[in-house]
Order: structure tokens, then C-alpha cells, then sequence
């Protein structure tokens, strides 16, 4: 019982032994005086508000307790203690109005309440205006998928370097929540990198379609440092002369069959690479770690995609294989009949792979 209620003759009887549905009527004819002058109530008169409804709110009926959680939910000069009253409250429908947008929780409140209510509090809060690092450090720890998901998709919510590591790693098994990470503002090119590596193609290609152009640009350039960082170890050929080689073709409109050909027969790893990731579309890095591997597959497949003629596929099989070895007529016959049973769209839908490795 406090002071305020046992200075009005009767409330305090009211409070005692009152039926919910009278408390509920008091409780609401003195919030509509609260209401009434709410903007100029100065701090005294608040607090004597505060202290009448405080014990007036939790007896009334559950439809009553949900109005003035609404109502009181829009103000910034609500009574403090009856809206952390009402906040903590098990029934959800009471607690969320103020849980989603009342100014007058802090941020001591919110964590308390997090860390000590169920999903349905903790999914109220996602919805505030904005989030601090601090609530959402236990939204994160503590919250379920949808919890987790609102909480990423909140533009106005702040995450801690440990909060974003914890969403990264819950969304590995989630790619709802790695598009929303994925599109945030404030997410570092290293969490990004962090994301992306952690995450299906098809879920990388769909982020690819949603996100603005310059957080595309950030995804392809994470993807490239990703690919680069999968290479096997060792010393990196440097194709920077190869490129320009090419290039030069290519400007002269040289580039084709004909010179990919003489780089094959020549053993010019570098140019013939470099060719070969120009006429395909395929980025180099990538091609580099196709064609290096330990089967000539990729060759028959770019072979085909481009449409070249046996003896340049060939050409380039002998060079795979190195100037020092010499493959077996019968390997180069079974090379033949696979590059002749390989149908073009097949070429086609492997080396949409590879690009779509790039693009992502």
C-alpha cells in the first residue's frame, strides 16, 4: 500500500478487497486526469500518478490493463515505475505495447527484463525504435529464430562486435538472417567477408539480387578475398604480363582460337589461362585453380562452352599435363570421346557455376 492511495478515503479499501473490474474503473478514471494534462504535468504530480495507479493497475482486469499499457506506451513522461510495472507483467498482451515503444524504459530495464522473460518479451523489444549493443548483446544470446531475425532486420538497433559474431554464427544455419545481416548499414567489410563464408552460394546469390549497389560491390569484393584465401598454398603465378598480353589482343580483335592454340602449343600456362578466363567470362583466380587441379576436366568443359576444335582442346591437355610428360595415346583417345560426348549445355551450366562464384 503506498501513501498516495490511503490519502484518498476508500481507495485503499478499493485496493484491498475491491473486485478487479471496479479496481479497473478507478485505474482508468485516474489515468484519463493523468491523460487529460499529461503534457504539463510537472515531475511531483507524476509521481503522485505513479504512485495511485501502481497499485490500482495490477488488480484491474486483464482488457483494462491492456488500454492503459497502450496508452501509456506513447508517452515520454508516462509514470516510470507503473510502466516497468507493466513491461514485466507475464501477460504479453500488457507487456508489449510498452516493451515496443515506450521512451520511458532505459536500457537497465530492457536488459533486466530480457534476461529474465520468455520469447514473446524478447520479441516485443525488437520493434523499439532503436536497440543499444547492450540489449541486444541478450537478445542475441538469449532469443529464438524470430527473435534473432527481428532483431538484424531493425534498422535502428546497434550490435557489439560480439553480438554481430554470434548473429554470423547463427546464421550459417539461417539464410532469413543472413540476408538481414547481410543488408545492414553498419555491418564491417570484415563481418561481411565473415557472412559470406559462412553461407550457401544460392543464399550469396539471392543477398547479390537484394542488396544496394554499393553493398554489392562490397559482396564482391569479400567473395574475391574468400576465393583467394581458398587457394592452395604455395607460390601465386603472376599473370599481370600474361593479362596485358591478352589484352592486346583483344584490342587488336586477335583474340580467338588461333593465338590460344599457339600459346598451348608454346606451354604458356599464364597466356593460355589468361586467354582462356577473357573468351569465358570466368575470373581468373578461379579458372587458375580449375585448370591446376589434378584432372583435365575443366578444359573439355571450356573447350566445349567456347566451341573449340579437338586439336586446340588437346593442345591444352599437353600443356596441363607439363613439357616433360607425355600422356598416353589411349588417355588422349578417352579425352576425345568424353569432349565429343559433352553436350554444350552441360558446358554451359558448369561454367554458370564458376561465374556465378564471381558474381555472388
Amino acid at each position: 500500500m503506498t501513501v498516495a492511495t490511503s490519502l484518498i478515503p476508500g481507495l485503499d479499501d478499493i485496493v484491498r478487497r475491491g473486485d478487479p473490474r471496479r479496481r479497473g474503473e478507478i485505474a482508468s478514471a485516474i489515468a484519463a486526469l493523468f491523460f487529460r494534462d499529461a503534457s504539463r504535468l510537472r515531475p511531483e504530480l507524476i509521481d503522485l500518478f505513479d504512485n495511485l495507479l501502481i497499485d490500482l493497475v495490477p488488480h484491474a482486469e486483464l482488457a483494462s490493463r491492456v488500454d492503459l499499457a497502450e496508452r501509456f506506451s506513447l508517452l515520454d513522461n508516462a509514470p516510470p515505475h507503473l510502466v516497468r510495472q507493466l513491461a514485466r507483467e507475464n501477460e504479453i498482451m500488457v507487456a508489449a505495447p510498452v516493451l515496443r515503444r515506450s521512451p520511458v524504459l532505459d536500457d537497465a530495464a530492457l536488459v533486466e527484463i530480457a534476461r529474465l522473460k520468455g520469447q514473446g518479451h524478447l520479441l516485443a523489444m525488437t520493434e523499439r525504435p532503436t536497440l543499444s549493443a547492450d540489449v541486444t548483446d541478450v537478445l542475441v544470446e538469449r532469443g529464438d529464430r524470430d527473435v534473432v531475425r527481428r532483431a538484424a532486420g531493425n534498422a535502428g538497433a546497434m550490435f557489439s562486435a560480439g553480438g554481430y559474431s554470434e548473429l554470423i554464427k547463427r546464421a550459417s544455419q539461417d539464410g532469413v538472417l543472413t540476408l538481414k545481416i547481410g543488408q545492414r548499414k553498419d555491418l564491417s567489410g570484415e563481418h561481411l567477408k565473415e557472412l559470406l563464408d559462412g553461407t550457401l552460394d544460392v543464399v550469396r546469390r539471392r543477398l547479390s539480387t537484394v542488396a544496394d549497389p554499393a553493398r554489392q560491390a562490397e559482396i564482391k569484393r569479400a567473395m574475391i578475398a574468400i576465393e583467394e584465401a581458398a587457394l592452395p598454398p604455395g607460390p601465386r603465378r603472376d599473370f599481370s604480363a600474361a593479362q596485358r598480353t591478352v589484352l592486346g589482343l583483344h584490342r587488336g580483335g586477335h583474340l580467338g582460337e588461333s593465338a590460344l592454340l599457339g600459346f598451348a602449343k608454346a606451354h604458356k600456362y599464364e597466356e593460355s589461362v589468361a586467354a582462356l578466363s577473357a573468351m569465358s567470362g570466368v575470373r581468373l583466380p578461379i579458372l587458375d585453380r580449375l585448370i591446376s587441379g589434378d584432372r583435365y576436366d575443366p578444359i573439355l568443359i571450356l573447350g566445349r562452352l567456347l566451341n573449340l576444335g579437338w586439336p586446340t582442346v588437346r593442345a591444352l591437355i599437353l600443356m596441363w599435363n607439363g613439357p616433360n610428360r607425355t600422356p598416353a595415346d589411349a588417355d588422349l583417345e578417352q579425352a576425345r570421346v568424353n569432349f565429343t560426348r559433352l553436350m554444350p549445355i552441360t558446358a554451359e551450366r558448369v561454367v554458370n557455376f564458376w561465374r556465378n562464384r564471381q558474381t555472388i
